[in-house]
């Protein structure tokens, strides 16, 4: 199930020195059936302005910072111009929100460019985010606001610095125009890059119209770019379903892992490659709190934090759905292809569970696995919740108090009650001995578990804040750097690494549309 054919040549070095603004799409997507997509072009705005460009990110595509962040390579980010190689589209879906299906949702405020091949021979979209209506915009405005466009670079910057599968920001430009949301807002364009934009919602648009055969183009697509060791197996839908599944148990055990809530996991946020993708009112824990809800439209807690692995498996039922009538035909009969389907789905609770055990091991300083590491580790975990402790911070002092017990005391001050965390100290010291690693080993291993910096809620407000009031955009750009080194400790950030006061909490966050 190769992908398809194109006429578009990838660029040679000497054609990228002659043309520093040819990207070198090779645009696979734009070869399928047009039912699967519009063709368009973005919107042009009135006067775009640089943000930032991601030098890293824009170097592993193949692509030059400084054309990008020239004036022809604003025109180009901003939809003002188009690459002499791509095929802008806006791509069609369906999605459940919030358990409710709408039969037609799709890129109501994006174009996909085309795709690059990296220079690691990895396929990936470049979307304009924010680029104007297309026919699926549902009576929107197609645009963008500048806050949450900073926020979805600041978040995505920082999940792909904490080694977390996900979308990222190649790009940020203002518009030079404003946007009515609430209020009037400055408006922004991010440019997104993702190893796809399939998603559950792409296949559910078209089993909602009993278009059997784009569900076969669309999986034979998925196969052949996220999925390849399917295309082999005795039934290639039945593995793509598995692949599909295995990769999102990963993805939602990491973000319990690091206290990140998502906000909005409805089926066209779930993507079929493993991203984490649509960052709206996206947030991480301070205090842990089980059952947090960040999202101002989330009123009865669908996706709160430990909702988050029962709404992926939500969603990934309704992708066995879409895929049924090709698993039917590859199984022989609609029952045998039911059992499959319902297998398949079983195995997510499992690979779920032991992600997310490996994951609080390592954060705990464990290397090997024995038997009541788990229970160890909820024990904490509900302690926490009792005490309100912060989340990331007390992961990462338990590194420090992991080498040496006068380091407790930095950890007991983030419990209301410190006692609490003294009976359960206990217990885990009477466990790290019985591990062979060294004091350095562990040590070093659990700070690559462990963050030190995350995007605390209050600080992406403040940047966001300055950009938005006083087009101040150094806040941004210092928080930024910080979340995406998160590992390491550096002399002078602490504010960065430090809770909220009462009065900076920020408890609810908003959608960007």
């Amino acid at each position: 199930m190769p992908l398809p054919d194109t006429a578009t040549e990838l660029p040679t070095p000497s054609d990228l020195e002659r043309d520093p603004f040819r990207f070198g799409f090779v645009n696979t997507y734009a070869r399928l059936p047009e039912r699967l997509y519009a063709r368009l072009n973005p919107t042009p705005v009135a006067a775009p302005r640089l943000i930032k460009v991601n030098v890293e990110l824009s170097r592993t595509l193949g692509l030059d910072p400084q054309a990008l962040a020239s004036n022809t390579g604003v025109e180009i980010l901003a939809g003002n111009r188009i690459p002499i190689d791509a095929e802008p589209l806006a791509l069609a879906y369906a999605g459940h929100q919030f358990g409710h299906f709408v039969p037609q949702l799709g890129d109501g405020r994006t174009n996909l460019l085309g795709e690059v091949i990296a220079r690691d021979g990895a396929r990936y979209d470049i979307q304009l985010k924010g680029s104007g209506p297309t026919p699926f915009s549902r009576r929107g405005d197609g645009r963008a606001a500048l806050g949450p466009v900073l926020r979805e670079y600041l978040v995505s910057e920082a999940m792909a610095a904490l080694g977390v599968p996900t979308t990222r920001a190649l790009a940020a430009v203002t518009t030079g125009e404003r946007v009515l949301r609430e209020v009037e807002l400055p408006g922004a364009i991010l440019t997104r890059v993702a190893a796809s934009h399939l998603r559950v919602g792409t296949f559910q648009y078209f089993a909602a119209q009993g278009d059997t055969e784009a569900i076969r183009v669309l999986a034979d697509y998925a196969i052949a770019r996220h999925y390849p060791e399917a295309a082999n197996a005795q039934q290639p839908y039945r593995a793509l379903l598995d692949g599909v599944i295995a990769r999102q148990a990963s993805l939602i055990a990491q973000w319990m892992l690091l206290g990140f809530v998502h906000g909005v996991m409805n089926t066209d946020n779930s993507s079929i490659s493993g991203e984490t993708i649509d960052y709206g009112p996206c947030a991480f824990m301070e205090a842990y709190d089980p059952n947090m809800v960040f999202s101002s439209i989330d009123r009865q807690g669908r996706y709160s934090y430990s909702n988050q692995p029962h709404a992926a498996h939500w969603n990934l039922a309704r992708l066995a759905e879409s895929l049924l009538p090709l698993m039917t035909q590859e199984a022989g009969s609609e029952e045998t292809a039911l059992a499959a389907a319902y297998d398949a789905l079983a195995a997510f609770s499992n690979q779920f569970e032991a992600a997310r055990s490996a994951g609080l091991r390592r954060k705990l300083g464990l290397a090997t696995e024995r038997a009541g590491d788990t229970e160890l580790a909820h024990d904490l975990l509900g302690r926490m919740a009792a005490n309100h402790a912060d989340f990331t911070l007390t992961f990462r002092r338990l590194c420090d108090a992991a080498a040496m017990p006068e380091a407790d005391l930095a950890v007991r001050a983030l419990f209301a009650d410190p006692t609490a965390y003294d009976s359960w100290a206990m217990q885990w010291r009477q466990r790290l001995q019985q591990e062979s690693v060294s004091t350095q080993q562990r040590t070093t291993s659990m700070r690559i578990a462990n963050p030190l910096f995350i995007p605390r809620n209050h600080m992406v407000e403040d940047a966001i804040d300055a950009a938005v009031e006083r087009k101040d955009f150094q806040p941004f750009e210092q928080l930024l750097a910080v979340v995406t080194d998160p590992f390491e400790y550096r002399p002078n950030l602490e504010r960065y690494s430090s809770p909220a006061r009462p009065e900076q909490r920020v408890s609810q966050t908003f959608c960007g549309t």
